[in-house]
């Protein structure tokens, strides 16, 4: 299951809820982004 955070109230959404509307169910606002996990660094050779 994907995780969304809302861009204003800094809460996380699953992807369940926001498939029957897309609105965040705390603050009703509709911009969200999907936080990023463990950033891998690969040095160049």
């Amino acid at each position: 299951m994907v995780t969304y955070k809302c861009f204003f109230c800094g809460r996380q959404i699953s992807s369940k809820t926001l498939k029957t509307r897309f609105l965040c169910p705390y603050c009703g606002s509709k911009v969200f982004f999907k936080p990023r996990t463990a950033i891998k660094k690969i040095e160049a050779v």
